[in-house]
């Protein structure tokens, strides 16, 4: 089902719901309460958000502890929108999905165990109030002046790395600290840029740090790594979700197709079938404008390992191919002064490597990009990169005519190793490529995209874990001016 389909079955059932529901649910939602529903408590409601999809479109989704006696009753909750009440749809039912192979040995995996049901609708741009049980929904603003951008903020838990992250210690794994500090900054919009659950597998018996951590791919996890300590942030404002190899069929797929995908659900797509992961794996970029002249076009990176993809062998490359050429087609939208390309793996970035010189952009996506354009890269209109994946903080600005790249993978997971400071002469994140200038840190943080008024450029704040101001970087066009250069220590 296509989006539009999705957006004409949710507003042909809003109406035959609400010609249903008739004047009595129509003046108990206006008193502030639903009569005789027990799908709407409060206490079935595990979390609540609202994320932007294609063509702006403003969902709701709800995940529900609910299970009504009955298969005739609902189990989604009534969503009350300026008074009106309409009962969500459900987008997938719990379950728990076969075991099904994953990136750790069968031993070391387990079925994916969801007990909890997805709800969803469509909230109208029109909407001025959405509640879902009690709870207030963020709504989009056309012209967000303040955008909270994270990334990379699970808790790493992988055997295969002997990466056992503290989980249970708050300095070791600051997300939930991360998400109350940009979230009391008041921000419009949160954009975060991918690897939202890292738990793996199961804490050693010796490894203190982790002890009675949950483990694997299911409910348990996404709650312990996202939705809990990022309970604060999903409140204040809508979320851009971006597509992280974490999120990958091999590993946390099944639970961001539940969960965070803005398509509609389908069982083909669902990553619960292993033979589907060469359609389940990729989506079609799509564009979020953020006023009149800005623009953030969504790409799903998720298997784009760090290798050349030959265009005869691999079939990646042509499925690349086809995204980069939709890519080029949104950027090339009128009136577009900003257009930022948010994808998980950095392209024209570093990735440091401890003790060594660090290795360049993801070489798979390069590969593709120079096939398509040359040692350009980006298609014309692209003027900035935002990124994750690298467990740090990077804003490369380049002499040569390549738009500026920021990464801002430092939210939570396990720190990577500081780029050199200096840089090796002559480095460079992908062939062509000239550094004008580059400000990083490997600290933990957050950054803050902002503007007063909509015919200002953009500033982007990067602060620490406690909310202390590390530096700030003007843009002008795809180049990128920070106050400070070089390494920044908090």
């Amino acid at each position: 089902m296509t989006e539009s389909a999705l957006s004409r079955r949710h507003s042909r059932a809003a109406v035959i719901k609400g010609a249903v529901a008739g004047i009595a649910v129509f003046l108990a939602a206006c008193a502030g309460g639903l009569p005789n529903d027990p799908a709407s408590a409060p206490s079935h409601i595990q979390a609540a958000w609202t994320e932007i999809g294609s063509g702006n479109q403003l969902l709701a989704r709800v995940v529900t502890s609910y299970a009504p006696a009955s298969a005739r009753e609902p189990v989604c909750p009534y969503m009350v929108v300026d008074g009106a009440a309409q009962r969500m749809s459900l987008r997938v039912a719990a379950g728990t999905a076969r075991q099904r192979p994953t990136a750790s040995d069968p031993a070391d995996s387990k079925p994916s165990a969801f007990p909890v049901s997805v709800c969803e609708a469509l909230v109208f741009a029109s909407a001025k109030n959405a509640v879902v049980a009690g709870r207030t929904l963020p709504l989009a603003k056309p012209s967000p002046r303040r955008i909270a951008v994270i990334g990379d903020s699970g808790c790493r838990l992988k055997k295969a790395d002997k990466a056992w992250q503290a989980c249970n210690d708050a300095s070791a794994w600051p997300f939930a600290a991360v998400a109350a500090a940009a979230a009391a900054m008041n921000p419009d919009l949160v954009l975060h840029v991918g690897d939202y659950d890292y738990r793996e597998n199961a804490c050693p018996p010796d490894v203190a740090g982790c002890q009675g951590s949950p483990w694997g791919y299911g409910w348990d996890t996404w709650r312990a790594d996202l939705f809990t300590p990022a309970t604060p942030l999903l409140a204040k404002a809508p979320w851009i979700v971006v597509r992280g190899n974490h999120e990958g069929c091999a590993r946390a797929g099944q639970g961001w197709y539940r969960f965070l995908d803005t398509r509609p659900y389908s069982a083909r797509l669902s990553c619960d079938i292993a033979t589907n992961d060469d359609a389940a794996d990729h989506a079609d970029p799509y564009a979020v404008a953020l006023g009149a002249d800005t623009q953030v076009i969504v790409f799903d990176s998720s298997r784009a390992e760090g290798k050349v993809a030959p265009r005869a062998t691999d079939p990646r490359f042509a499925t690349y191919e086809n995204q980069f050429s939709a890519v080029a087609a949104l950027a090339a939208r009128p009136g577009m002064n900003t257009t930022i390309f948010a994808s998980h793996h950095p392209v024209l970035a570093f990735v440091p490597a401890a003790g060594k010189a660090p290795k360049p952009g993801n070489r798979a996506l390069q590969s593709v990009m120079q096939a398509s354009n040359g040692q350009a890269y980006y298609p014309a209109g692209v003027t900035l990169a935002l990124h994750g994946h690298v467990h740090g903080f990077q804003a490369i600005s380049f002499a040569s005519n390549h738009p500026a790249a920021i990464v801002t993978g430092n939210a939570g997971d396990t720190l990577d190793a500081a780029l050199p400071n200096p840089l090796p002469a002559n480095a460079a994140p992908a062939p062509g490529t000239v550094i004008d200038r580059i400000t990083h840190h490997a600290s933990f943080g957050f950054l803050m995209m902002e503007r007063p008024d909509a015919a200002a450029a953009w500033t982007f704040k990067v602060y620490t874990v406690a909310g202390q101001l590390l530096t700030t970087c003007n843009q002008s066009g795809s180049k990128l001016a920070c106050d400070k250069t070089g390494f920044l220590a908090p």
